[in-house]
């Protein structure tokens, strides 16, 4: 099963992720976890990255993409996986559309986790990460990206006809069990 877990900062996306692919035997794929390796790690990477994010920003497409594509590779991911922070931009997801065709493969789930913006703030400032950009004014940045540069990724895939709209509000059982609910029923 290739699936894409989606939804603005705060939705859940981490840790609803970690559930699926505990359930279903597939390994997750987080470009965000990737990205703070990298940075507690104090490589190229992390250092180029955190001054993007630092600002709210998102890391440039052809960055994104070569970094999943080459993880990809990897055999633990043939039999499926479930992507988290990636496609964030249409660019990325044309891109992984070609990653997929150049394996014969498809996208069988697009799970857009729906979370109302006040419990987005709620959430990010009480989760605790220590993120340098969590703070209410970064925050609404970082939502003002998300609806400007990764919303469209949602009309993207709604013509492929694999958008499975989950309401993301409850507790993580709550959420997790209509995800569940969906995915099996694909």
């Amino acid at each position: 099963m290739r699936i894409i877990i989606f939804g603005p900062p705060g939705a859940g996306k981490g840790t609803q992720a970690k559930l699926i692919s505990e359930e279903y035997g597939i390994p997750h794929l987080s470009t965000g976890e990737i990205f703070r390796s990298a940075i507690k790690n104090g490589t190229p990477l992390g250092k180029e990255v955190k001054s993007i994010l630092d600002a709210g920003d998102l890391v440039p497409d052809e960055k994104v993409v070569g970094l999943v594509e080459e993880e990809l590779k990897d055999e633990r991911y043939g039999d499926g996986y479930i992507l988290d922070g990636f496609p964030r931009t249409v660019p990325q997801a044309e891109a992984f559309d070609d990653i997929l065709d150049k394996k014969g493969k498809t996208l069988d789930a697009f799970l857009q986790l729906e979370v109302p913006q006040h419990e987005l703030v709620d959430r990010i400032l009480t989760r605790g990460e220590g993120r340098s950009d969590d703070t209410p004014e970064k925050i609404k940045n970082r939502l003002a990206v998300y609806r400007q540069e990764t919303e469209p990724v949602l009309n993207y895939y709604k013509k492929q006809d694999v958008v499975k709209h989950i309401d993301g509000v409850g507790s993580i059982e709550e959420i997790f069990g209509r995800i569940k609910k969906t995915l099996n029923n694909i």
